[in-house]
């Protein structure tokens, strides 16, 4: 009982800091998952020992399901952040994004883990599913709060934004493929790959999401219409519904962190537009709330010895990872993506795409369903540079690239 009173009073100080000093938090170079990253560290095993995740159960178990809840909350977040038609609009953009950027993301961080660690192809493979996806928890620093409204174009935080939200989901399969290849037969893998992940479990849930999304935002229509619905309620609809199609994709076997940015998308067709400004308030604020923990639980079960034991190869891979990962491909692809309509802009949008909350929740998911703890090592080590390197990066690129567009004018 003392463990369960410690921690939520840990969680309840944080958010509370965290939302009395939002303004200086979101202007400094200490990101939010950083601050709690770190308390978590410092109240864990390894500091005063004063929470013991070991006494809880399976601590990484219990991550992999936080990491989920908090990947559903912040996806349904970015889905009513974003414009109504924005997906419609910008199709060949995000098309381009995940149909060559994330496959080409995993591929080059799959074969940066086999030359600096010397791994079999399958087992990189493994951590490159786990590391290829854009965190929308470490992104939205760089998309939401004053100064990212202050100095960086809509275009280049809706782009992001619909980027990290989608492909959360989609490096379901890019995870998957390596297990079932070392599972199964190679023919049997590939079927399995192709029919059941991709038609059931990414294509059932996109719509099994979106049938949910259309669902309640046409069921809070008809509510508004009879009058049934006081407007303070809107909050506790987005985050049921969030709740429900994560609950509802894992009983029925599908893809549930898709399906709930589907289901968002869906939800703001029938309610987009109506009070949006207090809509992102809400929202924000919970998301708030519901991110920070994951980070402060990954602070307490923090595997300082493995980390340590893979040397200075693990700090090279980690290094070379958040280097060539993404920037190379985005500057490659800048012609195909008018948002980044100018050279600054696009190295911002190839430098920042963060690795957080869904590589916690792959590493885990992996660990759990293979024995193989690499992935959780070698992964986690990748979300602690990234925390680092895009948090203390994210304010002052912003606000230099916000000097340098007020100069031109």
């Amino acid at each position: 009982m003392d463990q369960l009173n410690m921690g939520l009073a840990v969680v309840g100080g944080l958010v509370l800091v965290a939302g009395l000093l939002s303004s200086p938090l979101d202007r400094s170079v200490l990101s939010g998952p950083m601050l709690a990253f770190l308390i978590g560290v410092l109240l864990g095993p390894h500091g005063a020992a004063w929470l013991d995740p070991s006494a809880w159960g399976d601590a990484r178990q219990i991550l992999e399901h936080t990491a989920r809840i908090t990947l559903g909350i912040s996806l349904m977040g970015i889905a009513l952040r974003l414009p109504p038609d924005y997906p419609f609009a910008h199709w060949r953009s995000l098309l381009l994004l995940l149909g060559i950027g994330m496959p080409s993301m995993f591929l080059i961080s799959s074969l940066l883990t086999h030359w600096v660690l010397g791994l079999p192809l399958l087992l990189a493979l493994l951590v490159g599913g786990t590391v290829c996806a854009t965190d929308p928890v470490v992104a939205s620093s760089i998309v939401t709060g004053g100064v990212a409204k202050e100095n960086l174009p809509e275009s280049f935080r809706y782009l992001l934004s619909s980027e990290s939200g989608a492909n959360d989901g989609l490096a379901y399969p890019l995870v998957l493929l390596p297990i079932l290849l070392m599972t199964l037969p190679g023919q049997d893998a590939w079927l399995d790959w192709l029919g059941k992940v991709w038609l059931w479990e990414v294509g059932a849930g996109l719509v099994a999401g979106g049938v949910m999304g259309w669902a309640a935002g046409h069921a809070l229509r008809w509510s508004e219409r009879h009058r049934f619905l006081d407007q303070p309620s809107f909050l506790s609809i987005t985050v049921a519904l969030t709740l429900l199609v994560l609950g509802v994709g894992e009983l029925i076997g599908t893809n549930s962190i898709l399906g709930v940015f589907a289901a968002g998308l869906a939800f703001d067709q029938q309610v987009g537009g109506k009070d949006r400004s207090e809509e992102d308030n809400v929202q924000e604020a919970v998301n708030i709330l519901l991110t920070l923990p994951v980070f402060v639980l990954f602070g307490l079960i923090a595997p300082w010895a493995a980390w340590w034991a893979l040397g200075v190869e693990g700090l090279l891979l980690a290094v070379l990872v958040l280097l060539l990962r993404r920037l190379p491909l985005l500057l490659l692809l800048r012609r195909g993506l008018p948002s980044l309509r100018d050279w600054p802009i696009t190295w911002i949008m190839g430098w920042f795409g963060p690795i957080g909350a869904s590589a916690l929740y792959y590493g885990s998911f992996v660990s759990s369903r293979t024995g193989l703890d690499l992935a959780w090592t070698a992964g986690s080590l990748i979300v602690l540079a990234s925390m680092l390197a895009h948090g203390m990066t994210a304010a002052p690129l912003a606000r230099r690239y916000g000097r340098w567009q007020r100069q031109r004018r």
